[in-house]
């Protein structure tokens, strides 16, 4: 079984696809959201790294740069980029990475074994 993932998605733009995101903890953002300022940030989200994306919910995230954040949010404070996120942005739940997603060989180049004693993979 794995853990579900929730992520913050704030659209600066309805015409736009650039988007915005934040990793959170379901359960803490649901009360913080609801009004409870006792909960630090710190509990609430994952990390205070706000990623961004060109191209919507299909595109790749990278780290927003600090430019990207103080054109939309008016800074790039960390704390206060993250704020503005969860007040403005929808929530978004999805399934998390399982190992088993992924196979056991990467068939364009071949198997994963590691070479330790410098010789190539001829051998095995």
């Amino acid at each position: 079984m794995t853990k579900s993932l929730t992520k913050v998605i704030y659209k600066p733009s309805t015409q736009s696809s650039e988007e915005f995101t934040v990793i959170v903890n379901l359960e803490e953002y649901k009360k913080w959201k609801e009004g409870d300022t006792t909960i630090p940030l710190a509990e609430v989200v994952d990390s205070f790294d706000v990623f961004h994306s060109t191209q919507g919910a299909q595109g790749i995230l990278g780290k927003a740069s600090n430019q990207q954040l103080d054109n939309v949010f008016g800074t790039h404070k960390d704390v206060d980029v993250v704020q503005q996120l969860l007040q403005k942005g929808t929530p978004q739940q999805s399934d998390g990475i399982r190992s088993s997603d992924f196979g056991g060989t990467n068939i364009s180049i071949g198997s994963f074994g590691v070479d330790t004693k410098g010789k190539g993979l001829r051998g095995l």
